[in-house]
């Protein structure tokens, strides 16, 4: 929308027109220039009700009358009010539309109820306001006990959570199947085939709770503390100093480079001169410092398709943070926001919480208590830092095996006239060891790959061009009639996205729930882990879901393209059924060909109706392939534009990324949108990094019949062990390589 003015509030002209024809009485549209509309617009946004001094100054800046100024402004006050009102009236038909998609699915749920005792439909008509009735009552009883262990634990001496627990009722054997979307027993039927081969197991696997007091690599699902912290004024006091030291620290850190940073041999990127770091910034505990502590520090640069303003409120806001880097963050939450700062969020101080992770179970995740504190360094730059803040009696590491202390690191941000960004990031964190690092990931991890910068800018470059695709227009389709509208677009990869963060949650779960390993069984350890799932996007009950990770002497470039390749789904899909597969619609999220989001259907007579929806996605900092079965009418809702927030999903997948080892091999020339260390291996010295291996890890969820406080059964055990064991070998074999290869 552009703002003007009429010419009759211009200032002398107006006494020129008492000649002229009522035709030409009308008032004169004047169109502001780009500066002043710029001017005005950042001055609205400091203060939206200007006094007259602030208007009289505007006039004589900009040329214009304070009339033309007052009116500006109520012009835009009234436009802003609009938009808040249309967001108003969309959020509450959103709103409305789920409520009424929600209760349709709770009263068709209502009509399959079955009576736990006869099996016999349940008496009454009203079973919906009885179940209404009984939450009420629930809630009610749940207020009594909280206020009697309340009032017991004064005379018990301890919370009345400690007292030993009442024994949950043991079922001896569990039925397993697939979620409804994966076609009902047939699906189930097919998995329970797999099981003649499989060795009896004999272990119970318990959830989360019950299991708490074996070996874990995971911490406390929240901080551990409830609600808010309360600093005082000398906490907030130290705490910006240590914001306005560290950002001094990080400023130098993104625009030095020799000597404080250097080419790795190993893969190119710039790594930190530890000894000149010392040098220039010295630290007093140096010489009490832990001789195990191992120091990650490392930079990239590079081109992001999205402008500077959006990059720093994203990076401002928890729950964006996490949607940017699902791959990355398990978990994040702002814990206190000491200054809100001004506009364009200068001067923003946050104390923050986060738990940082590799998608795969055999990696512990990193929890950080930081400090992100925004600064614009000039119009159009702005600098984020994450430094370390250790809470007091708040001890993140008291589950996990290493501790880890981040010292200043973050980004530069840089806006370019075409509207993407320059993004130079630094990570510096230093680690000591607790337990050792597994064997697979260690090489993977010691070499910054894991957790480093180029590993942070790639996501986020891969994050920002999926969301450019949503304005692009040629996506093809097949026999589905393809994607409508931008909204039907928009759905779906709104759909996808959801299936894609619920799988990278599923990885490192927040909820306090812990892998159990299955070992002795196989050549490779498979783990396995029960929860009960909660989320409104996830289907009802208790999900199991197993895991492993491998290594094939095999590029991941090759591992990404086989599976992605319908021709050889068969090989290893089970829901497939060992049939063909043909691609009825597709949506390109990236530049990259293998960024996509694929509708498959499996040529099966007996799953018309079952379609695969799949979500590839590759960057340099490895790859995914995540697929989820979902029914005709589910999927036609996403492509109708429809909120798809309660489409059931439970998502299987794989991850591949480089086992760590490199090859640098002469290259010329680099890529023209990226700089050093921010492309696929591309450095400025002229060389290719190629991984000489990959790393796969398997993922698969299923859902299963049961309570939170079941055990698992032995059969189920063994069922989910083959279809993990069996995917596996047929990987192997694909690739020819020896079963014994690990």
């Amino acid at each position: 929308m552009e703002y003007g003015t009429t010419g009759g509030g211009s200032g002398g002209s107006g006494g020129s027109h008492h000649h002229e024809s009522s035709s030409d009485k009308k008032k004169r549209y004047h169109r502001h220039t780009a500066l002043q509309i710029q001017i005005l617009e950042s001055t609205f946004k400091e203060c939206p009700h200007p006094d007259e001094k602030t208007r009289m100054q505007l006039s004589r800046e900009l040329g214009l009358a304070p009339r033309q100024i007052k009116f500006w402004f109520q012009n835009r006050r009234t436009q802003m009010k609009a938009q808040h009102e249309r967001a108003d009236n969309c959020a509450l038909r959103a709103e409305n539309d789920k409520i009424r998609y929600e209760n349709i699915v709770i009263r068709e749920a209502l009509k399959n109820l079955v009576c736990p005792t006869c099996g016999g439909p349940p008496i009454g008509e009203d079973c919906y306001f009885d179940e209404q009735k009984l939450r009420f009552e629930n809630a009610q009883l749940k207020e009594e006990l909280d206020r009697v262990s309340s009032i017991a634990a004064k005379y018990i001496g301890r919370p009345m959570s400690q007292l030993p627990p009442v024994q949950p009722i043991h079922m001896s054997s569990l039925d397993l199947s697939m979620a409804t979307a994966y076609g009902g027993g047939s699906t189930a039927n097919r998995m329970a085939m797999m099981n003649s081969a499989g060795p009896s197991l004999d272990l119970d696997l318990l959830t989360g709770s019950a299991i708490g007091a074996s070996s874990s690599s995971s911490i406390n699902p929240d901080p551990p503390f409830h609600g808010s912290v309360h600093l005082s004024d000398m906490d907030k006091s130290v705490i910006a100093d240590i914001a306005s030291n560290g950002m001094d620290e990080l400023i130098r850190l993104l625009q030095t480079n020799e000597p404080l940073w250097m080419k790795s041999r190993n893969n190119g990127v710039d790594v930190l001169n530890l000894d000149n770091y010392k040098r220039v910034f010295p630290r007093s505990n140096d010489n009490l410092k832990n001789p195990n502590l191992r120091t990650e520090a490392s930079r990239a640069s590079g081109v992001v398709m999205m402008n500077g303003l959006q990059l720093v409120d994203m990076f401002l806001d928890s729950t964006k943070w996490i949607e940017f880097f699902p791959t990355i963050v398990s978990k994040a939450r702002t814990i206190e926001v000491i200054s809100s700062g001004l506009g364009s969020q200068n001067g923003s101080l946050q104390l923050m919480y986060e738990e940082l992770q590799v998608l795969s179970p055999l990696v512990s995740i990193r929890p950080f208590y930081f400090l992100r504190f925004c600064q614009q360094i000039e119009q159009g730059s702005w600098a984020i830092l994450n430094v370390s803040y250790d809470l007091p009696h708040y001890n993140p590491y008291a589950h996990s095996r290493f501790k880890a202390h981040r010292l200043p690191s973050g980004c530069l941000i840089q806006e370019m006239p075409n509207g993407y960004s320059k993004v130079t990031w630094v990570e510096h964190i230093e680690v000591e060891e607790i337990a050792p690092i597994d064997r697979v990931y260690r090489d993977f991890i010691h070499s910054g790959l894991a957790f480093g910068a180029k590993r942070w800018l790639a996501c986020l470059q891969r994050a920002c061009e999926r969301i450019a695709s949503l304005m692009m227009t040629n996506s093809s389709s097949h026999d589905l009639g393809g994607v409508p509208s931008t909204e039907g677009k928009r759905s779906m990869m709104k759909l996808s996205q959801r299936m894609v963060n619920n799988f990278c949650s599923s990885i490192n779960p927040s909820n306090g729930h812990q892998w159990t390993s299955l070992s002795g069984l196989n050549e490779f350890e498979v783990r396995a882990i029960l929860h009960k799932s909660n989320d409104p996007g996830q289907p009802n009950g208790m999900v199991l879901s197993a895991s492993t990770t491998i290594w094939l002497p095999v590029p991941p470039q090759n591992v990404f393209d086989f599976f992605r390749d319908g021709r050889t789904r068969a090989q290893w899909d089970v829901l497939s059924n060992q049939n063909p597969v043909q691609e009825v619609a597709h949506i390109a999220t990236g530049t990259h060909p293998g960024n996509c989001i694929s509708v498959l259907r499996a040529y099966s007579p007996s799953q018309n109706s079952m379609l695969i929806l799949q979500e590839s996605c590759t960057d340099a900092s490895g790859s995914l392939v995540v697929y989820c079965p979902v029914d005709l009418p589910a999927i036609n809702i996403a492509m109708n534009g429809e909120d798809p927030s309660y489409i059931p999903l439970l998502p299987s997948g794989f991850i591949i990324t480089s086992d760590g080892h490199h090859e640098i091999t002469p290259h010329v020339g680099s890529g023209a949108s990226t700089s050093n260390t921010a492309d696929h291996g591309v450095g400025d010295h002229g060389a290719t990094t190629t991984s000489t291996g990959s790393l796969i890890t398997v993922v698969f969820q299923i859902q299963v019949n049961g309570l939170p406080t079941t055990k698992m059964s032995p059969e189920s055990l063994t069922t989910i062990n083959n279809l993990v064991t069996n995917t596996v070998h047929q990987i192997k074999a694909s690739f020819n390589c020896p079963s014994t290869t690990t």
